[in-house]
Formats: C-alpha cells, structure tokens, sequence
C-alpha cells in the first residue's frame, strides 16, 4: 500500500511537472549549471594539484637536494673592474656528507655546463651534465638503451656520453646515435647510452611537442648529455668569466652545481635535513646555497590541494544555493495557482502530510533530474578544458557523490517550507480560492 501511494504521488508530480514544461526547465536549470560548476572546478583543481604533486614526487621522496646560488654582491666589490668570486658547493661537501651522515644510500654531485652540441652540420644547445654511474638511483629517468656511466670512466676520464631523448631527436634525426661522435667544445665524446628525457610531459605526446618547439623558439637547451664528472672537471675546469661593460670581466669559480642526497627511507628524510642544514651553515659562511626537501613539499601541495577544493567547492557550491532559492520561488509561486486543488483534496480526505509529499516530491523530481544532468554537463566540460586549454583535469568518484549529494540535499531544504506552507492552508478558505 505505501509503495502504490508513494508511485501515485510521484506520477502526479511528473505530471504536474510535465504541465509547465517551459517553467519546470528553466527552474532546473540552476541545478543543473550548478552540479556541472562544482563538478569542472573540483575536476580541473585535482588536475592541478595532481600535476604538481608528480612534478615534486619525481624529485624522489627520499632526496635531499642542494643547490648552489649566487650569494648577494658584496657592497665593497662592486667597483673592481675585475673579480674573482668563489661560492657554491664543494667536492668536499659531498665527501663530508657521505662520512658524517649515517643511513645515507647515495650521494650525488652534479656540475653543469652549458654548451654547443655538434653533429656533422647539426649544433643544438645542451647542458652537460657531469655526474656520477649512481645517478640513475636519484633521479626517474630510465635507460633505454645502451648503458649509463661505469666507475672505469670516472676512473680514466673517459670521452664518453649518455644522451636523452631530446637530443636524439634534435640531432641525430634518422641515424642510430650509439657508437657515434658528438663535438662539445673542442673535444669529441662517443656515444654509449640513451636515457628518457628529464622533462615531466610524457614524449611523443602534443603537449611535449609544443613545449620543445617553445624551448627552441626561446633558445632553451635542446636536452641534456650525460658525461663522468671527472672527464666534465677536466675538460672544462670549474672557472667562468662573465663580461659586463661596466665592470670588465667577472670570474666565478663553483665546483659543484648541485649535491642529491638519498637517504635509507622516508622517515630519515626530516632529521638528515637538520644534519645537512647544521654542516652546510658550519662550512658556508655565505648563502650560497639552497636547500630542497621534496617530501616536504609534496606535503605541502597536498595541503594546499585541500585547501584549493575547498574553496573551488564552496564557491560552486553557491550557484546551487541560487538554484535552490529558485525552485523554492517557483514552488511557492506553484502552491498559490494550486490553491484551489489544494482545498479539493483536503476535503476529500487526503492529510497534512499527503499535500507535503506531493509538493515535496515534485521539488526533489527537479532536482534530481537536474543533478542528473548536471553531471553529464559537469564530466563533459573539464573534457573541453584539456582538450582545447591544455590543462589537466582529473574527475574523481567524490565530486561526483558530492555534487549530486548537495544538489539533492538542497531540494529537500528548499522544498520543505512550499510544501509546509502548502498542507496548513485552511481547506475551506482554499475551495473559495477562484
């Protein structure tokens, strides 16, 4: 009996509904724009917060990563016409991380040159990058073929080189790189290795496409070349001469542009970032370098992604709240042209709470099938933004239940007062309603 009484409310109501089709449209409308809002900005905030998340989880969880920075200029040498300046990290900092620091897997010192790649007639911009064979462990590039760098060429400061995938594709063009001569400087290296490209857009995609036409357009560094960090130290010492007009020639001496640490596993990471910062202030006496911690800002993104789907969620959340006051304008508007029936079917016996399931079922009709749509709308929008914006967006299960979940709540809260208002009419005032 209750299910044939709650099927006969609902087919009144879809009728009723059906009646003013016009109306009923346009009052589900908000609904419907609001679920798809808050269903696109929650999607292309997770798409954001997701992208920045990899790009800092690539940097390694467990890696500790030391930069050289320039230092300010010191007030007193600014009118020298020629200087020498010596900052940055050392040899001797990594010896003395790696024999003060317990639980450390690796150690990594990095240098890099910036320089001209030849090719037969072919030159691209590269950086060189003198590492160590245990590179592979801190960073997430992979090798694909050939071999990485073996402790024989650090040993003998061999003329060879680990390319990336940019490289091949800007110099090599259709010849098979590996055994091949490549001229840097005024040395030739000999090809060994190819390794997957360090940018974080996957390669051969669209996007990576137009980000390496960009680089080129801009003069950036075509890709990467792999060289032991004894043959880069030889080859091209540790000194660089900067000429400005003004105050003639600047040397700078950095031996190390970058020191990764790898630690035994994530809970180490805090308190070697504390021994690390103890001995770089000890032995540095200016700022000249930088310290990075990517499990802590891999927390940090996280954070602020919560905070970001708030606030994206609570300002769509409000075009929800004005499709709920409009419906509730409507079903108020609807309750005064229905007075009459009202009136009619309090006399024939039906009760308070008959009339308010009746008004309330038509409410949460629209807004149901409103939020219906509003899903269709809400996961077919951030398809649009990635396709034509480039950006990403991610639709996850929560937004979806969270959308349709708010729009159904809404219904309810802006669907009770109509129909209360609607069943306390006096049923003998509501028949001499014309």
């Amino acid at each position: 009996m209750f299910f044939y009484r709650v099927r006969r409310t609902v087919k009144l109501g879809i009728k009723s509904l059906w009646l003013h089709r016009l109306r009923s449209t346009l009052t589900a409308l908000g609904i419907i724009f609001g679920v798809a809002s808050v269903i696109a900005m929650l999607a292309i905030g997770e798409g954001a917060s997701r992208t920045a998340q990899e790009q800092i989880a690539r940097l390694g969880s467990q890696n500790l990563i030391i930069k050289t920075v320039q230092p300010p200029e010191d007030q007193h040498a600014t009118g020298q016409q020629q200087s020498l300046q010596e900052y940055g990290l050392t040899y001797k900092d990594a010896e003395r991380f790696r024999n003060s620091i317990p639980n450390i897997q690796v150690v990594v010192p990095v240098r890099r040159v910036s320089q001209q790649a030849w090719y037969r007639n072919r030159k691209i911009p590269v950086e060189v990058i003198g590492t160590v064979p245990w590179h592979l462990e801190t960073t997430p590039i992979r090798l694909i073929m050939g071999r990485f760098l073996a402790s024989a060429d650090m040993d003998y400061k061999q003329d060879i080189c680990v390319i990336d995938e940019g490289i091949v594709n800007e110099l090599f063009a259709f010849d098979d790189p590996l055994e091949q001569h490549v001229k840097i400087a005024s040395d030739y290296y000999t090809v060994v290795g190819i390794v997957s490209s360090q940018s974080l857009a996957a390669a051969g995609t669209q996007e990576s496409v137009e980000n390496n036409d960009a680089k080129k357009q801009a003069g950036a560094n075509a890709g990467s070349i792999y060289i032991p960090l004894t043959t880069v130290k030889d080859r091209f010492g540790e000194m660089t001469v900067q000429l400005s007009g003004q105050s003639g020639a600047n040397v700078e001496k950095v031996e190390l542009q970058e020191i990764i640490v790898k630690v035994a596993n994530v809970d180490l990471v805090v308190p070697t970032r504390n021994i690390l910062q103890t001995l770089l202030e000890r032995f540095h006496k200016k700022a000249d370098y930088q310290l990075i911690v990517p499990l802590e800002l891999l927390r940090q993104a996280r954070r602020t992604q919560a905070i970001f789907s708030i606030v994206l969620g609570s300002i769509a959340a409000i075009s929800l709240l004005v499709g709920g006051i409009g419906i509730m304008n409507i079903m108020l508007a609807t309750v005064s042209e229905r007075t009459r029936e009202i009136g009619i079917r309090r006399a024939l016996g039906a009760r308070k709470r008959d009339i308010i399931f009746q008004f309330l079922s038509e409410t949460l009709i629209l807004t149901f099938a409103g939020g219906l749509l509003g899903i269709c709308l809400g996961c077919t929008i951030p398809y649009f933004v990635t396709h034509f914006g480039k950006m990403p967006t991610v639709i996850t299960g929560t937004s979806l239940l969270l959308s349709f979940g708010i729009s159904g709540a809404v219904g309810i809260a802006f669907g009770l007062y109509p129909a209360y208002r609607a069943a306390n009419m006096d049923p003998i005032e509501s028949l001499r309603h014309e």
